[in-house]
């Protein structure tokens, strides 16, 4: 517990962004109020509609407004009106970049009572954390087009890194793996060879050496480098498609998976959709020295706007994910505990219209287990 306020930046977004992000704002203030910080909120309207109105997709001075406050909470970005690329690229992507929140980290974690794919799985199988590297990689927008139009056409786009991204992404990864297990409470998958030998967690790059070459022999290099001072991690390696496979067929085998910025991109979804899918996933994007910013990771999902129907818990998990970030760890564990009691006894699915609940009832009920 803290006597501590922290100051939050609400961008709702679009679609059913502001009716989760009430629901998560719901929950949050419910567990400041239990656990004794104070939460003081501001709400900016940057998304479609402030689009379509002025043309802007964000004010000039957005970044450094954000940098005032100890964490960002968004709702989803996404108009159907607008082309897509336009609202993405000009917020999300900008604002990841210049709060260099270069830590995409995407918990994949199946829920007591939610339905998943992958047949015979339960709770125990599906429980790792997704590292990816946010702000460099192909993403960065090194490339162009020459004799566009023609039969001569040439797109390139390069997937370009330097050591300091790598290292501190890696060095991320690392830290991240360490915390989630001790001696006492080691990793399921660790063997008791590895558990004498004093390896409690488990870190995987997830690359491509083999085709990757270049900038996959730099990931590796600095990732064995920089195991040598994490003794109680144990490392290992699997190439992308095998990586996909996995989180299929063994997504035990999983603790922590740390990748580059496009690999990240991809499998992260997959892994939405074996713990239940959009509605349920949360992420977070992090600048362990500034100002980070979480969302759920599913879309504005515009034709439930206004409906009541849409699934809030994602929005909420985010919002236990930036309490964990701000420190208050306690308040986040029991959102999360709250989550897990709301899928496990209450909700009949987690699709929109048919969890048996309305979006803000389902918020209700996370705000009664605190």
């Amino acid at each position: 517990m803290s006597d501590k306020t922290y100051k939050i930046a609400v961008i709702p977004g679009d679609g059913t962004g502001p009716e989760v992000t009430d629901e998560g704002l719901k929950v949050l203030k419910a567990a400041a109020e239990k656990y004794s910080f104070g939460i003081e909120t501001e709400t900016f309207d940057w998304g479609g509609e402030r689009y379509l109105a002025t043309g802007n997709v964000l004010p000039d001075d957005a970044s450094e407004t954000l940098k005032k406050f100890d964490a960002v909470y968004l709702g989803a970005i996404g108009h159907p009106d607008v082309k897509p690329g336009i609202l993405e690229k000009g917020i999300l992507l900008k604002l990841r970049f210049d709060l260099d929140q270069y830590i995409n980290l995407r918990p994949v974690k199946l829920y007591p009572g939610v339905e998943t794919p992958l047949a015979g799985k339960t709770p125990e199988d599906i429980d790792y954390v997704v590292v990816r590297e946010n702000t460099g990689g192909i993403y960065t927008g090194i490339g162009g087009i020459t004799m566009k139009g023609t039969k001569d056409e040439v797109a390139v786009q390069s997937m370009v890194y330097n050591r300091a991204q790598v290292e501190r992404c890696l060095r991320y990864a690392f830290e991240c793996a360490g915390k989630r297990h001790t001696k006492e409470n080691p990793w399921r998958g660790m063997s008791q060879k590895d558990i004498d030998a004093g390896k409690y967690s488990q870190l995987t790059l997830c690359g491509k050496t083999n085709v990757l070459t270049y900038v996959f022999d730099l990931w590796e290099r600095t990732f064995l480098e920089l195991a040598k001072e994490y003794p109680n991690v144990k490392t290992d390696y699997c190439h992308v498609d095998a990586t996909c496979m996995w989180m299929v067929k063994n997504p035990e085998w999983f603790d922590v998976i740390v990748t580059c910025n496009i690999f990240g991109d991809i499998i992260t979804d997959l892994g939405a959709i074996t713990q239940g899918g959009m509605g349920i996933a949360a992420g977070g994007n992090i600048n362990p020295n500034g100002v980070s910013m979480f969302e759920p990771i599913g879309g504005s999902a515009p034709k439930y706007t206004g409906m009541g129907v849409i699934n809030p818990l994602a929005a909420i998990s985010s919002a236990a994910m930036m309490l964990d970030f701000l420190g208050e760890t306690e308040a986040a564990k029991a959102i999360d505990a709250s989550v897990a009691f709301v899928t496990g006894n209450k909700l009949k699915s987690m699709a929109a219209g048919k969890m048996g609940y309305s979006t803000s009832e389902v918020g209700d009920l996370a705000v009664e287990q605190l």
